[in-house]
């Protein structure tokens, strides 16, 4: 603390704020290395269309897996589960994605959502991918399966 004799309205205490300049300093250096770490979500691939217009190669047809969240009732109320139009259950989808991707390289697979299920039943899907050893999850909507 510094001192100031002043007239005559006697001493005065005046605060010396060069500390706590250094202290903020130092808190925006912590919050500038600690702000890249922190988690932004779920990590997702999204496909690109297809520029050639063309058909797709039967051998990358035959090796892509994508998992259909579908609708069961006109308000989206009850999901049911299709592995490349083979139906599952919520309980049989991780271990059969286990089995699919216990032999490959490439652990790669799709999702795809109908437009009225709500995220967070595609988000419990990608979850049990993941879990069960997907390294990576693409996502598949309709204008990109359309082609545009």
């Amino acid at each position: 603390m510094g001192i100031s004799l002043g007239g005559g309205k006697g001493t005065m205490a005046e605060p010396n704020v060069v500390p706590l300049i250094d202290i903020l300093l130092v808190l925006i250096i912590i919050f500038m290395v600690i702000t890249p770490t922190i988690p932004k979500g779920l990590e997702a691939l999204v496909p690109q269309p297809n520029p050639n217009k063309e058909q797709a190669n039967p051998d990358i047809l035959q090796k892509t897996v994508v998992v259909q969240v579908l609708c069961n009732d006109p308000r989206c109320m009850v999901t049911a589960l299709k592995i490349n139009e083979e139906p599952h259950t919520w309980q049989s989808l991780g271990p059969r994605i286990e089995e699919i991707f216990k032999q490959r390289a490439e652990k790669i697979a799709f999702v795809k959502g109908d437009s009225g299920v709500m995220f967070s039943e595609v988000a419990r899907a990608i979850d049990v991918m993941r879990t069960y050893g997907v390294a990576k999850v693409g996502l598949i909507t309709a204008k990109i399966e359309a082609g545009e």
